[in-house]
């Protein structure tokens, strides 16, 4: 590659465990690409993340077949007034709800769920995600529950960590299953589907191995399909829009309006919804190098993710 910049972008709140997001951004002949699997991964599932940075890099995308894409509002685990005004100033149609976080009273999780739909109104779509925070009889209840908070959900995402546990759930409630980790972190993403464990699939391209990979997996798993991000900057972000711009059907608003939970970006013009879509650009933003300069990492971060990037790319 003809350049790495590493760099450390603050979130406005406290989501998946961070207050700051790492990422190592590539330069290629098409562009540039986003290598940012977090920390905890493996090297087999950060190769997939390499191969996605590579081919935004140095192959670019498919031409798309729609020019914006419908996004959800993310909703972190905040207080219900907070949730009330993430989702107001979005002016989205649809909220994603994180649920189910370790340590948190359940009651907290339905709180949030009446404030935001009280700001959705009556006719907005609200889906909950819950990283596979439950066992099997906890999510049966929790959904039920959730539910009636919410006034209706659109769908449950990953309500437990296993396949087999997703089908249990999925005979036992009327609320559609989304699998996410059981396709991108699994060695087979078609056990969703043998299994019958899942209505919607959930696909990330960055795990999945860039847009091409993520529509032959689209294509072999044959359900419906929402895009969704790894919380990545607009330079990484734009490859999710290529995915969502490239699949021939989506019927869901995808989780691609995560910009707006970074409090700062690499890029001028970050990709932030406006009134709940995205425009699809035709290459990934180009970062702005007084901005890789401001949120350049610590040298040792620095260091760390040069190392990790050198060791991947010889898996490849």
């Amino acid at each position: 590659m003809a350049d790495v910049s590493v760099v450390a972008l603050p979130l406005r709140t406290r989501f998946r465990g961070i207050t700051v997001r790492e990422t190592a951004l590539v330069e290629g002949p098409a562009g540039w690409g986003e290598f940012c699997p977090f920390p905890e991964y493996d090297d087999a599932e950060a190769l997939a993340w390499w191969r996605c940075a590579r081919e935004a890099a140095h192959d670019g995308w498919p031409a798309p077949v729609r020019d914006r894409v419908e996004v959800n509002v993310t909703v972190p685990a905040v207080d219900p007034v907070h949730a009330h005004r993430i989702v107001t100033d979005s002016a989205a149609r649809t909220a994603k709800v994180k649920v189910a976080e370790k340590g948190r009273d359940p009651g907290e999780d339905l709180a949030r769920l009446e404030a935001v739909r009280d700001a959705l109104g009556p006719t907005g779509r609200v889906r909950v995600d819950a990283n596979g925070g439950w066992d099997v009889d906890g999510a049966v209840a929790a959904i039920g529950a959730l539910a009636r908070a919410a006034g209706g959900l659109e769908y449950v995402e990953q309500p437990c960590a296993s396949v087999e546990e997703l089908a249990a759930v999925r005979r036992r409630v009327d609320v559609p299953i989304a699998a996410d980790e059981s396709i991108r972190r699994a060695g087979d993403p078609l056990r969703v589907v043998r299994a019958e464990a899942a209505d919607v699939a959930v696909l990330k391209v960055a795990p999945l191995g860039g847009v091409r990979a993520a529509l032959r997996i689209a294509e072999a798993i044959g359900l419906p399909c929402v895009v969704s991000s790894a919380v990545e900057s607009s330079v990484g972000l734009a490859a999710g829009l290529a995915l969502a711009a490239t699949l021939p059907e989506l019927p869901y608003a995808c989780g691609l309006g995560t910009a707006d939970l970074l409090a700062a970006d690499v890029v001028a013009a970050p990709l932030h919804p406006v009134a709940g879509f995205l425009d699809v650009p035709r290459h990934a933003p180009r970062p702005d190098r007084a901005l890789l300069e401001r949120y350049a990492a610590e040298p040792a971060t620095r260091d760390w993710w040069t190392a990790r990037l050198a060791w991947v790319q010889g898996l490849a």
